[in-house]
């Protein structure tokens, strides 16, 4: 179990340095002076990525919890 939370962790921080725009988006940027816009819609693009992860996540781990928890209690 320590193994995957690990692997998954890791894997989490490693994507976060990924690019993620699409090939028209990163024409247009590109083809601009100052990449500080390009580096804020990429910034937005990760965020609006992550957010249904982190819930479906969310969801995931209090259905797990729910359902050991209510095992234990059986017993």
């Amino acid at each position: 179990m320590k193994q995957k939370l690990l692997l998954f962790l890791f894997s989490f921080l490693f994507s976060l340095k990924s690019n993620a725009q699409c090939a028209m988006c990163r024409a247009v940027l590109e083809s601009e002076e100052g990449q500080t816009t390009a580096e804020g819609v990429n910034d937005g693009i990760m965020y609006l990525m992550a957010i249904p992860y982190l819930l479906v996540a969310g969801i995931g781990f209090m259905i797990y919890w729910k359902f050991f928890r209510s095992k234990k209690e059986i017993k």
